[in-house]
């Protein structure tokens, strides 16, 4: 979900235009037709441990110092936080046992924040391979296994059918709440109503895990199923070619009565319902049936030298039935397509492709990790000239924020700054250097200091830091924090890379720790912010919206305004010798990478559906893809919106520099034409597979064109004039640091690593070059 952004063409609404927010309409009526969390082994590092005393506020205290900067504890005059769709106060509908900050922005978060004032249950719930939604009597369950378009084709989909309901007998629960949660795995409680109900589900897990209290196990099937399997505490069912098994302690058998089925349970009882590829399967899920999952956790490891990023994905179980432990797990295609893990021969249909099988309590994945830089460097034969002439025409804009700003778009308009900064210390424009660090360094002082005309509002209740003035449902909805305050940390690197006491933890690097923690915080102890809030650790990506109150699920438009968080995180952490934040950037940035040209792109031909008539969506949902988004744009920004703000850690975009041309070429295709919106986006977007070519279209047109909010003339022509001259990026190339890229001109590669230590390093790629980096610098060679 996303916003109308950017300042050219009639198509765009000004920031201060009202929008169609990432919360969508009233109700999903644009898509109506169509665990306790567990560590075990080496646990994920905790971002910063414990908070810093300065961050501990005193009963009743406005402002909370932390560093140079501070937060307040009370909510500023006429704003409003976390909300339902009436606007009265939500707080997160949590069990009186859960433990520690409330999640959002996660495939299941409907449970939690109750969105719409008459449904306290929650919404629909793509796990996947299953599909799930919550109601008083329990919880829905069915398989996608069938894509639809929509739309007039623009969106296709896997929408949930309920095939079966998990229940307890005579259960009628108020509401639903959320007991325990992991990961990638959520434990919701029905009670309140006769009987208690607990249900354990998670994605990839084609097994639900219930507990009843006080009511014997229930699953009634929507329709009458075709029984084929009956024996005791096992029964096997389909309904629509879709097949299940029942699971029951052993000694309670079920019993039929039409199309309901019941089992003693009672007090302390259990039983699972798993959906399997094919009847034939059975025998392989009933050993874990009663192994039942308690947690989900993803550990990685970032091997600098070796350029290699290795994550873990561990389930805890408990056998409550038997000594069997571990489970199956259905793997994404970015997971078995990397996976070091022998993975079965059984696999599921998803909106994501096919997704295959693994055994046991965990799976491993490896990636190669490609370097963030903090800029590009400078073409030889770029036209120095032209380019300072640009630089002093954006500081001579006398007005280079909006006002009074918000979140997102006074974070664009740090971004456009601060990206000048390496272009200007590049050529040895340093009074333009210095005059565009002062302005970014005093905007974010502005916004790291509470009691001003912009300030961040620490919410005790949800666990999460609030900006104001906000946009787009990031305060009230909790939406799209990665994407606002990427931009922040963005420009705090940039400032860090030049002035280091300023980042320090007891100065303003304080505050920026607190918005990264507020995203991705690592802690599972945490006492301020849930884990990984923006990330979704299983599907590889974030997910927009903090409340997912859709019928499609959650979803996730700019996935390069996440990658954009990612690579200001690797950055920041850097600058500032932080080797933890270093590393859970480059997790988020690599993982990330491994998901964008699949699911946004097609890229490997095994995510969309044959007849879906689109080469990109701008959306991922739960249940599918979009090739719309959050506003009427046109064709220019359904392709653009994965794209922008372009930043040396978009390079990405081009490991694949054939796809990257098809992509283009799909999108002149469609406009019978050269991209004339965002075309300073698409411009840099083509410099990766064609820089001559892009180069060409900014000479022609530089003098006329308006740049998109985020971007600018001189930093468009570095980006383009570079590509031009280096060539194409060579992903096949690594190196031993975590600031590097490699580029090919017809055989010929440029070599470009930068230093953020104190002390010289020689820089080693893996085809045998190598490079001295000076301390705080960029260095560059040709091979």
């Amino acid at each position: 979900m996303h916003r109308p952004r950017g300042r050219t063409g009639p198509r765009h609404a000004s920031p201060e235009a009202p929008a169609r927010r990432r919360g969508g309409p009233a109700r999903p009526a644009l898509l109506a037709a169509g665990a306790a969390l567990l560590l075990t082994g080496a646990a994920l590092p905790a971002l910063n441990g414990p908070v810093p005393a300065t961050t501990a506020a005193a009963p009743g205290a406005a402002a909370v110092p932390v560093g140079s900067g501070s937060y307040t504890d009370t909510l500023p005059a006429g704003a409003s936080g976390p909300s339902d769709l009436s606007g009265a106060p939500a707080s997160p509908k949590v069990t009186d046992d859960y433990e520690g900050a409330a999640p959002t922005n996660e495939w299941w978060s409907s449970l939690i924040f109750q969105r719409y004032p008459e449904n306290p249950h929650g919404e629909n719930l793509f796990a996947h391979p299953a599909s799930y939604h919550p109601h008083e009597g329990g919880l829905e369950m069915g398989y996608p296994d069938t894509p639809r378009l929509v739309a007039d084709g623009l969106k296709y989909e896997f929408p949930h059918v309920p095939d079966l309901s998990l229940g307890a007998v005579g259960l009628d629960s108020p509401d639903t709440r959320v007991a325990d949660s992991g990961d990638w795995t959520v434990t919701a409680e029905w009670a309140g109503g006769g009987p208690t109900l607990r249900v354990t589900i998670g994605q990839g897990l084609p097994f639900a895990y219930a507990e009843t209290s006080g009511g014997d196990a229930e699953v009634s099937f929507r329709s009458a199923p075709d029984v084929w399997h009956e024996d005791g505490s096992v029964v096997g069912a389909s309904v629509g070619g879709r097949h299940y098994a029942l699971f029951a302690p052993s000694g309670s058998p079920w019993t039929r009565s039409g199309d309901t089925f019941t089992a003693a349970t009672g007090d302390g009882g259990h039983y699972s319902v798993a959906v399997l590829p094919s009847p034939g399967d059975l025998d392989a899920f009933a050993p874990y049936a009663h192994s039942v999952v308690t947690g989900s956790v993803v550990d990685y490891d970032y091997d600098e030298a070796g350029a290699t990023l290795t994550s873990t994905y561990r389930v805890e179980t408990e056998a409550v039935e038997g000594d069997r432990t571990g489970t199956l797990m259905a793997l994404y295609p970015h997971q078995w397509d990397n996976a070091v893990t022998d993975v079965t021969g059984l696999s599921y249909t998803s909106p994501r492709g096919e997704m295959r099988v693994a055994e046991g309590g965990s799976f491993t994945t490896e990636l190669t990790t490609n370097g963030v830089l903090p800029g590009l460097p400078t073409a030889e034969g770029a036209d120095r000239d032209r380019m300072r002439q640009l630089i002093d025409e954006v500081l001579a804009d006398g007005e280079p924020f909006p006002e009074p700003g918000d979140t997102y778009w006074d974070g664009k308009a740090m971004g456009r700054l601060a990206q000048l900064v390496p272009i200007a210390d590049s050529i040895g424009h340093t009074e333009a250097r210095d005059e565009l660090l002062d302005l970014v360094r005093s905007r974010l002082e502005d916004w790291l200091t509470a009691g001003g005309a912009r300030q961040f509002h620490y919410d005790a209740e949800w666990g999460t830091m609030l900006g104001y003035p906000d946009s787009f449902g990031a305060a009230q909805e909790l939406n799209d924090h990665d994407f606002h305050y990427g931009y922040i940390v963005s420009a705090a690197a940039v400032v860090a890379r030049y002035d280091r006491a300023w980042a320090a933890e007891d100065a303003w690097g304080g505050m920026v720790r607190l918005l990264i923690r507020d995203v991705a915080a690592t802690d599972p102890d945490d006492p301020m912010f849930p884990r990984l809030r923006s990330f979704s650790p299983y599907a590889g990506h974030g997910w927009a919206s903090g409340h997912a109150g859709f019928a499609a699920g959650n979803n996730q438009e700019s996935s390069s305004e996440g990658m954009h968080f990612a690579a200001a995180t690797t950055l920041f952490g850097s600058l500032t010798g932080d080797e933890e934040i270093r590393d859970l950037g480059v997790y988020l940035h690599t993982t990330q990478a491994s998901t964008v040209s699949r699911y946004w792109q097609n890229g490997d031909g095994g995510t969309f559906p044959e007849d879906f008539g689109h080469d990109v969506v701008g959306m991922v949902w739960g249940d599918g893809g979009d090739y719309r988004i959050w506003w009427d744009g046109g064709d220019e920004e359904h392709y653009g919106i994965n794209y922008l703000p372009i930043t040396a850690g978009s390079l990405y975009l081009g490991h694949d520099p054939d796809h990257a041309g098809t992509v283009y070429r799909s999108l002149v295709d469609r406009l019978g034409r050269e991209p004339e919106i965002w075309r300073d986006i698409h411009w840099a977007h083509r410099a990766l597979s064609d820089g001559d070519d892009a180069l060409r279209m900014f000479e022609e047109q530089w003098q006329s064109y308006e740049p998109e909010a985020g971007s600018s003339k001189p930093h468009t022509y570095q980006w383009v004039s570079t590509l031009a001259e280096v060539g194409t990026v060579d992903a096949s190339v690594t190196a031993d640091t975590a600031h590097y890229a490699v580029f090919d001109d017809g055989g010929t590669r440029t070599y470009t690593a930068f230093n953020p230590g104190p002390s010289p390093v020689t820089v080693t790629f893996s085809d045998g070059a190598s490079l001295e980096v000076p301390a705080g610098e960029q260095a560059v060679t040709r091979g």
